[in-house]
């Protein structure tokens, strides 16, 4: 099986790729090499909608909600309301899976429909607005680890760009430099960066389709739960239950995300590299069965959703064999490793590019898979 090594992850489509002689492709192979994958594909019936199983998935979700909001209404005074916030943390971030794959086209047949079930549950559900994210995530797809275009790796409050870090002092300096280790710490912030670009996004984005439904949307989500768990448990108890709600969503939800391109190889903005190769060797799936793609959303079938973002993420799982078969035949390298060792790959990644190392696990730029 065509998968290599985690070290060899972070390592360039030139260090890892097979050499071959320019002269012996033609213009168009790589484009026939993912077309000729994409037949496959649908000829297995593997990109037919499965709406039913997203609307089954919503109601186990709403139920479960149903149930979490009256056992808070039943516990009362209770220091096991905080092991129920966790509860809320983890079923706002599943809702999230299933805004994420209705963003995708994935549930519906029509567009209008995908886009309207994404807002519903986004907004409301979950408190994100389907216009940040669907433009922020379809950046990411078109150019993913690409610099200057792929904004999951524009630097902010994490560096993740080597050079990036020049002339950063005082406090963001010093986060900088150990910013892989408190990678982790930081994410118990991420739930209020959502939030916050939900809600800067819906004011002051000078183009935001349906506006004023997402506003009233995350308006409910985002006064009326909290002011349900304060009038519910009062100051002090329900404070506590939605800090701890909000760090679980938010260590959640990006340890979900983090794992499937960090520490991958970085394109150059302007380096051409075709639609296949540019999604699987800036990708990277983590092992597991069954409870990890529940448990991941599905995104731990990273390179089969970026290769096919549009496939039900149930169906993820069935392509996978295809798709490293057929990247063994073209001789592509597939990265997977397990979770663990994914999250060491991302920590050391980050803390080399922190202290200002040039080539963050020996990463040149890319250059051997180049369009022809």
């Amino acid at each position: 099986m065509s998968v290599i090594s985690t070290e060899k992850s972070t390592a360039t489509v030139e260090q890892t790729a097979p050499s071959a002689p320019r002269e012996r492709m033609p213009r168009n192979a790589q484009t026939n090499d993912f077309a000729e994958l994409a037949a496959e594909v649908k000829a297995a019936g593997l990109m037919d909608r499965r709406a039913d199983r997203y609307i089954l998935r919503l109601v186990v979700l709403g139920l479960a909600a149903v149930v979490s909001v009256a056992l808070m209404f039943v516990l009362g005074d209770s220091l096991w309301q905080l092991g129920l916030a966790a509860v809320f943390g983890v079923l706002f971030t599943q809702l999230a899976f299933l805004s994420h794959d209705s963003a995708h086209q994935q549930v519906f047949a029509t567009g209008r429909t995908n886009e309207w079930f994404s807002r519903i549950v986004g907004n409301l559900g979950v408190g994100l607005s389907y216009a940040w994210w669907s433009r922020k995530h379809g950046r990411h797809h078109a150019s993913p680890n690409t610099i200057g275009r792929d904004g999951d790796i524009a630097t902010g409050a994490l560096v993740f760009v080597p050079g990036e870090n020049e002339g950063r002092t005082g406090f963001m300096g010093w986060i900088t430099r150990r910013q892989g280790w408190l990678f982790f710490p930081l994410l118990t912030l991420f739930a209020f960066a959502l939030h916050y670009n939900a809600v800067r996004t819906i004011i002051l984005e000078p183009k935001v389709k349906h506006r004023a439904v997402e506003a009233v949307l995350v308006t409910i989500r985002l006064v009326g739960f909290p002011a349900l768990v304060l009038l519910t448990l009062g100051l002090p108890l329900g404070l506590a239950f939605l800090t701890v709600q909000l760090v679980v969503f938010g260590v959640y939800m990006g340890g979900s995300f983090a794992p499937n391109h960090k520490g991958m190889p970085l394109i150059p903005k302007n380096e051409r590299i075709d639609f296949l190769r540019r999604q699987v060797l800036t990708s990277r799936n983590i092992r597991g069965g069954l409870l990890t793609d529940w448990a991941m959303g599905g995104l731990n079938l990273q390179i089969e959703h970026h290769l096919f973002p549009r496939m039900p993420s149930m169906n993820l799982r069935k392509v996978r064999p295809i798709v490293v078969r057929f990247c063994e035949e073209k001789q592509i390298p597939y990265t997977e490793t397990g979770l663990v060792e994914s999250y060491g790959i991302v920590i050391r990644y980050l803390n080399r590019v922190g202290l200002g190392y040039a080539d963050p696990m020996d990463c040149p730029l890319v250059t051997q898979y180049r369009g022809r």
